[in-house]
């Protein structure tokens, strides 16, 4: 996500080192080097225009800070002026104090509404708030039954129609549900279509009178772009929309549709979907999306992920046997796990700062970090207790196991025992060195 913006914007910014200061004259390139950044990234035009005239008053306007060089000032009011345009303020989901709170996604067919119902009901679940999903699709052919997977999937009850009834019917009856079985939140999975119609929007309509939703969120794909915008705005003119949730961002290295939301139609960004797992779905922080836009990192981002994959006590214990350098391939073993808890280790890297240009030409590949876990799985306790006492037969063992080769195997145990000596240094050279432990992992 936003690698393209990111690196044009880093571009422009260079322009400014060496300066004694931001004048008009040397401000010019690297606000027109931004401007064509945004347009290429899809930003609508009137954000665009809005932004730059916000950074160039900014820019003249303000007296150069002593302990910042003019591009480093130049990024904090790029910064500034990105928090602006993507929206300050509250964005949390609301609820009435009696539960349930309902939630009603909206949306054209393919924006991912399902799966995102499932990721929203999952969120809630980890936060202590049993979800009933709602199949209000009674159009699609096995949309039923695709929710009742994602519900499986995510460990969340599924409402169970009678034959016959109408969304709203469901709906309505699903509300009564939820209140007798003391559920907190209930998701209304509401029917898409290829285009905008009015049949759509008065089913909808009809929906929203009879179970009053606290949220009704439009669920957008971000590819989509500004396309997605007009679409916004026509449901919005028709369903009391509350905020948006942005799907498939992952896969956008563009980001205008992120950057355009909140300017043009005035809902704020609430989620954003950032991968295939139910468990990609992050709340929208305009000050940590700002930060990851300019190539500044995301570390808030990365420490909460970093806390909900690790557990403290045994953090502190891997902590006690690193110092007595007690590291094992068990101890290996469960670091690559809890790598992989916190999702595609690039989207990891690139909450650090300055990983971005790091990583570079060089990016990890996650294949390789599947088959060094296959190849630890495929070991017994002892030997990753005791990597001394993986023999020439046991090795052979391990890579039948693995579904690798005895050359992979040792190629693996050669790299642990080089992290061995590596993982002091991780302190000092940190990026530098952890991508070179990965980029040596068995391919």
């Amino acid at each position: 996500m936003f690698e393209k913006l990111t690196e044009r914007i880093q571009d422009a910014v260079r322009g400014l080192r060496g300066q004694g200061k931001i004048t008009e004259a040397n401000i010019q390139d690297g606000l027109r080097a931004v401007r064509m950044a945004l347009l290429e990234a899809d930003v609508h035009v009137s954000v665009v225009r809005d932004f730059l005239e916000g950074v160039k008053a900014k820019a003249l306007g303000e007296e150069v800070l002593r302990s910042l060089s003019p591009d480093q000032h130049f990024i904090k009011i790029l910064h500034e002026e990105m928090v602006r345009v993507l929206g300050e303020g509250d964005r949390r989901l609301h609820f009435s104090p009696l539960p349930p709170g309902v939630v009603m996604l909206v949306g054209l067919q393919g924006s991912g509404k399902t799966t995102t119902a499932g990721k929203l009901a999952r969120y809630f679940l980890e936060d202590g708030h049993p979800a009933l999903l709602v199949p209000a699709d009674v159009y699609r052919p096995a949309a039923r039954q695709q929710l009742e997977t994602v519900g499986k999937a995510v460990g969340v009850p599924v409402f169970a129609p009678d034959p016959g009834d109408d969304p709203v019917a469901i709906c309505r009856k699903a509300l009564e549900e939820a209140r007798k079985r003391g559920i907190h939140r209930l998701i209304l999975d509401t029917a898409g279509r290829l285009a905008v119609d009015e049949a759509l929007m008065e089913e909808l309509r009809r929906i929203g009178e009879a179970v009053k939703p606290d949220e009704s969120l439009y669920v957008a794909d971000a590819m989509a772009g500004q396309s997605a915008m007009a679409t916004v705005q026509a449901f919005h003119e028709k369903v009391r929309l509350t905020g948006v949730i942005l799907t498939k961002a992952d896969g956008d290295a563009r980001g205008g549709a992120v950057l355009s939301v909140k300017a043009v139609t005035g809902l704020p960004v609430k989620f954003v979907g950032v991968g295939e797992k139910y468990d990609a779905l992050e709340p929208f922080y305009p000050e940590r999306m700002a930060s990851r836009v300019l190539g500044m990192g995301d570390v808030l981002s990365l420490i909460e992920k970093a806390q909900a994959a690790v557990d403290e006590k045994e953090a502190e214990e891997m902590a006690r046997r690193l110092k007595r350098a007690e590291f094992t391939l068990e101890d290996f073993r469960t670091q690559l796990k809890q790598m992989r808890k916190m999702g595609p280790l690039d989207q990891v890297l690139s909450m650090i700062p300055g990983a971005g240009a790091a990583l570079k030409g060089g990016e990890v590949d996650e294949g390789r970090i599947k088959r060094a876990q296959a190849i630890l799985d495929s070991m017994t306790p002892y030997e990753r207790e005791h990597f001394s006492a993986i023999n020439g037969s046991r090795r052979r063992r391990i890579a039948a196991g693995s579904g690798t080769t005895v050359a992979e195997v040792n190629q693996l145990l050669k790299q642990f025992l080089t992290m061995r000596k590596m993982m002091g240094q991780v302190k000092r050279g940190g990026l530098k060195n952890l991508r070179r432990v990965f980029s040596r992992m068995p391919r």
